[in-house]
């Protein structure tokens, strides 16, 4: 039903719908190398991947020991892409980040000159190991560098490679000494992906495969530049206006407001709602959602597939919501069942 809902609206370049052939099969090749290394975590590798697909930023949050760091790494050496890891600390200064300017003497003449030191932002995927235990001065030396995909030092600006994505880590469990995020900046992650603990099963597998020999070998069919064309093509994929009115109801109905114009638990537990990138995401994650399950038409369905990981993190609780224990997956869940879909094409 979701899929009529939206009417015929679909890729029809033969290009286009070749590059999502290769899209599809990209991620399926992907999937099949993660897996001579990663165990189980479907949900959260599907979102890592939507978000490399989209062009995104994500959070990570999970408590230590479930692999956040080698999955992100494992993904890099299986696109091929160049990794850099950095452990924020209270004493990291943001030129740890972005690099700076050093004086160094040319060999062939004597004279000394400032040379600009790239920091270890200057990779394809940046991983931010637990990114609120340094202050908020560093924390924002990410915030160009995810919006822009370049960072600017003593004046100079220089351009990121691409592709290019940063995924932060936080550990939920550990809050002594650490820097809340920004919401600016919560804002600008496309996911917030939550880790879990696995099954038993599954971690029986890791303890046996880990305990051994393991040294796999990736095969690379997917490159940074394919990358690249699958993020523009994303973006070429067309929606319809049902489907994008939905998206920003979802949206619009997370933000408090007058009585009766807003939802009431909204009013009752909400201090901030989703701001338009919420929506933003919706729709390109469900465009990347979409080719990669080979269709070539976003449905309803892809939207409120992805509301948790797009909202959780951008609704923000009061004190009344924290004090009667309400989660953000319980306030998406409600509100996934509050907002119906739109009328037309029913």
């Amino acid at each position: 039903m979701a899929d009529k809902a939206i009417g015929t609206v679909a890729l029809d370049n033969a290009d286009d719908i070749a590059l999502a052939e290769r899209m599809k099969n990209g991620r399926e090749q992907i999937l099949s190398e993660l897996r001579k290394l990663i165990i189980g975590q479907e949900d959260v590798i599907e979102e890592v991947l939507l978000t490399l697909f989209v062009g995104g930023n994500s959070l990570l949050v999970g408590v230590p020991g479930l692999a956040k760091t080698l999955l992100i790494h494992t993904i890099a050496q299986v696109v091929d892409l160049d990794f850099s890891r950095i452990q924020f600390t209270p004493d990291l200064m943001p030129s740890d980040i972005t690099g700076t300017d050093i004086i160094q003497e040319q060999a062939d003449t004597g004279r000394r000159e400032m040379v600009f030191s790239a920091g270890p932002v200057f990779a394809n995927i940046v991983l931010a190991d637990e990114i609120n235990r340094t202050p908020p001065k560093t924390q924002a030396a990410l915030l160009e560098a995810m919006q822009e995909h370049r960072v600017t030092v003593q004046g100079r600006t220089y351009d990121l490679k691409e592709p290019f994505h940063v995924f932060a880590t936080q550990n939920p469990i550990e809050l002594e000494g650490t820097y809340p995020l920004p919401e600016a900046q919560l804002d600008r992650f496309m996911f917030q992906i939550i880790i879990e603990h696995m099954a038993e099963d599954e971690e029986l597998e890791v303890v046996r495969t880990t305990t051994g020999i393991l040294k796999p070998e990736f095969s690379r069919t997917v490159t940074g530049p394919d990358l690249v064309a699958f993020q523009e093509l994303v973006r070429r994929v067309p929606v319809s206006e049902s489907v994008l009115k939905y998206a920003v109801a979802l949206t619009r109905a997370s933000r408090p407001g007058a009585k009766g114009e807003s939802l009431d638990f909204i009013n009752e537990w909400i201090a901030y709602g989703a701001s338009v990138r919420a929506a933003q995401y919706l729709v390109l994650g469900s465009k990347a959602r979409a080719i990669t399950q080979g269709r070539y038409h976003v449905s309803f369905e892809d939207i409120r597939a992805l509301a948790h990981p797009v909202l959780r993190h951008r609704v923000l609780k009061n004190f009344h919501a924290e004090s009667e224990g309400r989660t953000s997956a319980e306030i998406v869940d409600k509100l996934l069942d509050a907002v119906p879909l739109p009328s037309s094409g029913m």
